[in-house]
């Protein structure tokens, strides 16, 4: 079976999945969205492809008769796994910035890179607890109350508390990077 991920790439799946024309269907549905939401946490888009990709891979090992059941599911993975990129992102960064010479002084690009805005959101969003950062990247993803509450196996009602609490700690965050 091939699937067409980006426009220069076919997805290609191994032969035993060649007769899932349901998946198939579902991976087309889904998959602009689950890359939108990706690139929004990563900020690349080459990058929230792959991210998509390998959510794609496991819903159909999760989920290999039940396509529907795998709706929800796959923003979730998408989301998790679109934080676990960035949290390594900024470890390897560390490990960079630990190796490298005594040449202190920030290159311009550098400079400009820490001035932007998304990047410093993406950044206190990797230093958020996961529940946290899942909450707003959710909300402001698109999703409905009632979306995140399923996701997060929660009660409709506790998504607003949640929101209230995720966005004060992102400000608190926002707020301490901005000190340093």
């Amino acid at each position: 079976m091939r699937l067409h991920a980006r426009d220069d790439q076919c997805l290609r799946f191994p032969d035993d999945l060649s007769g899932s024309s349901g998946f198939e269907s579902f991976f087309r549905e889904h998959y602009a969205p689950v890359v939108r939401l990706a690139q929004g946490i990563v900020g690349d888009f080459q990058a929230a492809q792959d991210v998509a990709q390998d959510v794609f891979l496991a819903a159909y090992r999760h989920f290999p008769d039940d396509v529907e059941q795998a709706a929800g599911w796959i923003r979730v993975a998408a989301l998790h796994t679109a934080l676990n990129v960035l949290r390594s992102e900024r470890r390897r960064a560390r490990r960079h910035l630990a190796t490298r010479a005594v040449d202190c002084s920030p290159s311009a690009e550098e400079t400009a890179i820490d001035r932007e805005a998304r990047a410093e959101l993406r950044h206190a969003l990797g230093r958020l607890p996961r529940r946290s950062a899942a909450v707003l990247v959710m909300r402001h993803g698109g999703m409905s109350y009632v979306e995140i509450a399923t996701a997060l196996g929660v009660k409709v009602g506790q998504v607003g508390t949640l929101l209230r609490r995720a966005e004060s700690a992102l400000r608190k965050e926002m707020d301490r990077a901005t000190r340093n």
